[in-house]
């Protein structure tokens, strides 16, 4: 008979295990000492808080305000926030060393709400997006009149991405000695955005400044369109800048990451780097229709049964006949198309 046919539980000598039950169990002390690890994670609730002005290979530059003024700490991601992103903008909670001393390094805990997100993906059949920055209030739009040549349809995605991320966009149009950027502009009288016009020579500080002041606002432009120029000169800051290819027509990038700066009048300046490209696959179809049609002027709902974009097509269409998007209306229809079309949204066959 086996110990465990003992049904008594008295041991004996043809038991050897008998004597033994569960109680006899010896349980190990914790090796390392310390408290059992538990799923239970501090809010932070009352965590020092900062904001986030540039991120730079895992480390994060985090304004702290205090009574006793506001400084420049450097951070890094806790582990307990996994694979949530943290990036320019962005709002946060502390934890560690956050008196900004030489060689003192922080942790970001916890990430608060952000109010807006400006994203973009690598193209429009991509709905992996990517975020550039969080909680700005407005998007200002930098184009040259040449050199090089302005895109209209890049700055139509730039007013798509801007009305999708609940940001008042603004057009600023610098190297205007060089060409007249009128003809340019015609494509957007449309629309009821504010404009600033700007030489290579002189910059309109008393005019950016109106349009700076108590916001943060997100800079957006093509490679060589003088953009971190404009921000130098705003800010004081020594951002590189460059110069266009003579062969290609194309600006060279010059930064390589996003960072909030502050204007030397009041508001912040996130400069982000040049893009030769901005991908919408993330981007709701019905946002798409306030870049093309003033957003002063309401939208008409679509007819039911009727696909959002289509119902959009036809106002377009109509708004173009009655002249109301300017000489320029049939170019905007099109690239209107052309962008619900990259997107998956518009079908050209039922047209």
């Amino acid at each position: 008979m086996s110990w465990w046919d003992d049904v008594d539980g008295d041991a004996d000598e043809d038991e050897p295990y008998g004597q033994y039950d569960e109680s006899s169990v010896r349980v190990r002390p914790n090796p390392k000492g310390n408290r059992p690890r538990t799923k239970v994670r501090p809010t932070y609730d009352d965590a020092p808080t900062g904001w986030v002005t540039n991120v730079d290979r895992g480390r994060f530059g985090v304004l702290v305000s205090s009574p006793d003024g506001d400084r420049l700490i450097t951070a890094t991601k806790a582990r307990e926030l996994g694979k949530k992103s943290v990036v320019t903008g962005d709002n946060v909670f502390l934890a560690g060393d956050v008196s900004g001393s030489e060689g003192s390094l922080a942790r970001i805990v916890r990430v608060a709400e952000r109010s807006t997100l400006l994203r973009r993906s690598a193209d429009d059949s991509d709905d992996v997006e990517r975020v550039i920055v969080a909680n700005a209030t407005q998007m200002l739009v930098v184009v040259a009149a040449a050199d090089p040549e302005p895109r209209t349809r890049l700055i139509d995605r730039y007013l798509v991405a801007a009305f999708d991320a609940g940001l008042d966009p603004i057009l600023c149009i610098t190297k205007t000695d060089l060409a007249d950027p009128a003809p340019f502009l015609a494509h957007f009288a449309c629309l009821d955005l504010r404009i600033v016009t700007s030489r290579a020579d002189d910059v309109p500080f008393e005019a950016m400044h109106e349009v700076l002041d108590g916001q943060v606002t997100v800079t957006v432009g093509h490679s060589g369109v003088g953009k971190s120029t404009l921000v130098n000169a705003l800010t004081g800051s020594t951002r590189a800048t460059g110069v266009v290819n003579s062969v290609t027509g194309r600006g060279r990038h010059t930064s390589s990451s996003s960072i909030a700066l502050q204007v030397r009048d009041g508001g912040w300046i996130i400069d982000t780097p040049g893009v030769r490209s901005f991908g919408l696959g993330h981007v709701d179809p019905a946002n798409v229709f306030r870049a093309f049609a003033s957003h002063a002027i309401p939208v008409a709902a679509p007819v039911d049964g009727i696909p959002l974009d289509q119902a959009h097509d036809w106002e377009i269409v109509d708004r173009v006949q009655a002249g109301e998007l300017g000489p320029t209306g049939i170019e905007r229809l099109d690239s209107f198309r052309a962008l619900l079309t990259g997107m998956g949204a518009h079908d050209p066959g039922t047209e």
